[in-house]
C-alpha cells in the first residue's frame, strides 16, 4: 500500500516537472518569435524614416524654388 502511494506521488512530481520544462520551452520559443517580430518592426521603421527624410528634403527644395 505504501509503495503504491510512493509511486503515485513520484509520478505526480515527475509530471509536474515535465510540465514546467515544457512550459519553459514554449516560453523560449515565443520569446524568440517576439524578438524576430521586434527586429522586423525596427527595420520597417528605419525604412519609413529614410523615406520621410527624402520627402522632407524634396519638399524643402520645391519651396526654395518658389
Amino acid at each position: 500500500m505504501a509503495a503504491q502511494l510512493d509511486t503515485v506521488i513520484l509520478a505526480i512530481i515527475i509530471g509536474t516537472l515535465a510540465a514546467i520544462v515544457y512550459s519553459l520551452r514554449i516560453l523560449v520559443l515565443l520569446e524568440r518569435r517576439i524578438a524576430r517580430m521586434d527586429g522586423n518592426i525596427e527595420s520597417i521603421t528605419k525604412k519609413i524614416a529614410t523615406e520621410e527624410l527624402k520627402i522632407e528634403s524634396a519638399v524643402k527644395k520645391i519651396t526654395k524654388k518658389k
